[in-house]
């Protein structure tokens, strides 16, 4: 596994292990935590062209697939942390894709309105999909998970 990195955002990591050990996801935000210290987080390429609140304010990490701490090809699972206040720039990709939240956050695609999953649901965005997320008072931690 490549060397850890960790960006200015990633101050707000605790807090949102905080959040979200405090739901029924703790287990999972446990988990997440003990391996937290092994992660390389990185910008979203091209994020200098978003805007320093953008750019400062989010940071992902690979677990499995490409760098991650588990190198594969079938399956990439990851992880995105924003700060209070961030709206994640709208994408898309081929593979569809599965959020986990372990905290509240609001999320779009070109087939639904800004919606919380809650403490109990998913967000599932279809193959090449215009979606987007955003975190409001609280950070944003969220795992995704992409078939490839």
């Amino acid at each position: 596994a490549p060397a850890p990195v960790r960006l200015p955002v990633c101050a707000w990591l605790e807090p949102a292990l905080a959040l979200g050990g405090a739901t029924r996801r703790a287990p999972v935000a446990r988990a997440f935590e003990a391996l937290s210290p092994m992660l390389r987080w990185f910008r979203r390429e091209r994020s200098g062209t978003e805007g320093a609140a953008f750019t400062d304010g989010h940071a992902n990490a690979m677990l499995c697939g490409p760098g991650g701490i588990e190198a594969r090809d079938d399956l990439w699972i990851g992880a995105t942390l924003m700060a209070p206040g961030v709206t994640y720039v709208d994408h898309d990709h081929p593979p569809e894709e599965v959020y986990l939240s372990l905290t509240p956050g609001e999320w779009w695609n070109a087939r639904m309105d800004w919606t919380d999953p809650g403490p109990d649901g998913l967000i599932h965005n279809p193959p090449g999909i215009r979606h987007a997320m955003r975190s409001g008072i609280t950070p944003l931690l969220a795992l995704w998970f992409l078939p490839v």
